[in-house]
């Protein structure tokens, strides 16, 4: 054997890419808490991994009563978003000391990614290749104790079980995702795929009743009323103050566009439904794990909050697509430009003034993601199911 047969043995050695996924989650976990941080305006210490923090102290304010969707200066900076179901879940860590609790965070989201790509049917080549294009990315999530890693794994981790005819576990991860960030809803889509439609609707909507009502554990019904009625609030006021690094983002840093936003959302949404039309390739499983790809970058392309940690999830997708899609020079370049620039565009591997200068104001790290999209709709749009192969 070659060095070169020897190296990309290990490369592609599922324990090998597991233990690569692992060590850099506990890295970003020590790293965060050891990062110092000076004081904010207030005179509050802040952490590295204000994320966290704020999942942490969601749990005491749930189990206390109190509201989760109001800040808390004294505790960490910005604003809890997700359910109270999440909150209550996150009792789990909450009691930890944080680089102890951190590392088991980013741990679990590192190995749920990690296990839903092993769970699709590809190649062994191709599962590694999705693998290493998101190790970077998701060392970025993980940096900033995001969930996106885990939200990403669920969402593919759902296809997986379909394709198993596991109902039950594919509607239990989509409403684990939709209850920490709504966007996960577009992933019920997926449905349509598959036999056995009213068994998959019956079970997502029991999964839903069951973790709508797990708070009332610790609240009365009225408390948990109004976390609901607090966090659609918050929800509401929070969409109309930023653009993201999204398809919005790019039109008004580039074009001044900025009054388009509802028209933007309105085209996103039709065209997420677009490739649709080709129901005669709805069960191909080349099709569905396309339209996965479509999924994964959609939420993110068209998320007005999307942000540099939450790219995981569309890098996901662009590596799905690539090699589910035909091979051609032309989605070479794509996921090179993927890689090149929305993988490596907020790391150190740019210099400080080149992103000060240009990535970040020309919100470049979103670009290579919605030429992906396009691409993963040419194909939906323009590629029949025989011509969809596995690399």
């Amino acid at each position: 054997m070659t060095l070169s047969e020897r190296v990309k043995t290990v490369i592609v050695n599922p324990a090998f890419l597991l233990l690569i996924y692992v060590l850099f989650a506990i890295i970003a976990s020590i790293q965060a808490v050891n990062n110092p941080v000076g004081p904010a305006p207030n005179g509050v210490v802040y952490t590295d991994y204000n994320n966290y923090v704020i999942f942490k102290y969601s749990f005491s304010h749930i189990v206390n009563g109190k509201p989760l969707y109001i800040l808390y200066h004294q505790e960490y900076w910005d604003l809890y978003k997700y359910s109270p179901a999440f909150a209550l879940f996150f009792g789990l860590f909450a009691w930890l000391p944080d680089v102890i609790g951190l590392s088991l965070w980013n741990i679990l989201n590192a190995v749920v990614l990690y296990i839903s790509i092993r769970r699709l049917k590809l190649s062994e080549n191709s599962k590694a290749v999705i693998l290493w294009l998101c190790l970077i990315e998701l060392m970025t999530s993980m940096q900033n104790a995001q969930s996106n890693g885990l939200m990403a794994g669920l969402m593919i981790l759902a296809l997986a079980s379909m394709e198993r005819r596991k109902i039950i576990g594919a509607t239990l991860w989509l409403v684990i995702a939709t209850f920490i960030k709504v966007y996960a809803a577009a992933a019920f889509i997926i449905f349509l795929f598959y036999p056995q439609k009213l068994r998959f609707i019956g079970y997502a909507a029991l999964w839903t009743v069951l973790f709508a009502v797990v708070p009332l554990v610790v609240l009365t019904p009225v408390q948990l009323a109004d976390q609901y009625h607090g966090w659609m609030v918050m929800m509401s006021e929070d969409r109309t103050i930023s653009y993201g690094l999204s398809v919005m983002g790019w039109l008004d840093s580039w074009f001044g566009l900025g009054n388009l936003k509802t028209f933007v959302t309105i085209a996103g949404i039709i065209l997420f439904f677009v490739p649709l039309i080709h129901f005669r390739n709805y069960k191909d499983t080349a099709y569905q794990l396309l339209f996965l790809a479509h999924i994964l970058i959609w939420v993110i392309i068209f998320n007005h909050k999307a942000e540099s940690p939450t790219f995981i999830i569309a890098v996901a997708g662009a590596g799905l697509w690539y090699v589910t899609a035909p091979q051609a020079i032309w989605r070479t370049v794509i996921i090179w430009l993927v890689f090149l620039v929305t993988v490596l565009g907020h790391t150190d591997a740019y210099p400080p003034m080149l992103r000060q200068s240009i990535i970040y104001p020309y919100v470049l790290k979103v670009v290579p993601c919605i030429i992906c999209w396009i691409a993963v709709m040419y194909d939906l749009l323009l590629f029949p199911a025989k011509r969809l192969k596995y690399r």
